[in-house]
């Protein structure tokens, strides 16, 4: 990354899905600027300069969060809460991209500030346009607040 700016978080610790979703965003021309961090607490890490990111600039924050729920470590509501806690961190948008179709998990999600919550497709060209229109929409068409 030339400038370290991070557009893109994508917190997932399905390798497969994680693929899928760098595969759809090269495809789409929208993968500049990705980070994938493999677990909830490697992001926490990331997100406030803790652990191994000690001294990364917080400054530059990413422009979209793609968060997976069922993770080892620290699950992904768990990782949400803290992230719209924070007055670092509240203002980046969260978009919970996962397999749990529960509409407790979608009500849990969008109770600690979720801004958006997608159940992965199974079917791989449906994956790919879902996250290629994510992709458009966050970096391209969204103002996110400074």
């Amino acid at each position: 990354m030339e400038n370290n700016t991070v557009e893109i978080l994508l917190i997932e610790d399905n390798m497969n899905d994680a693929e899928l979703a760098i595969r759809a965003f090269r495809k789409g021309n929208i993968n500049n600027n990705l980070i994938h961090l493999k677990n909830g607490a490697e992001a926490l890490e990331f997100l406030f300069a803790t652990g191994k990111f000690e001294g990364r600039d917080t400054s530059k924050k990413p422009k979209v969060i793609l968060l997976d729920l069922k993770m080892p470590k620290v699950d992904g509501l768990e990782v949400l809460a803290k992230i719209k806690a924070s007055d670092l961190t509240k203002s980046i948008p969260v978009v919970v991209l996962t397999s749990s179709s529960e509409h407790p998990d979608i009500e849990h999600a969008y109770s600690l500030g979720a801004n958006s919550y997608i159940v992965k497709p199974v079917e791989f060209d449906e994956f790919v346009k879902v996250v290629t229109e994510l992709g458009f929409y966050w970096l391209l068409k969204n103002h996110p607040s400074l």
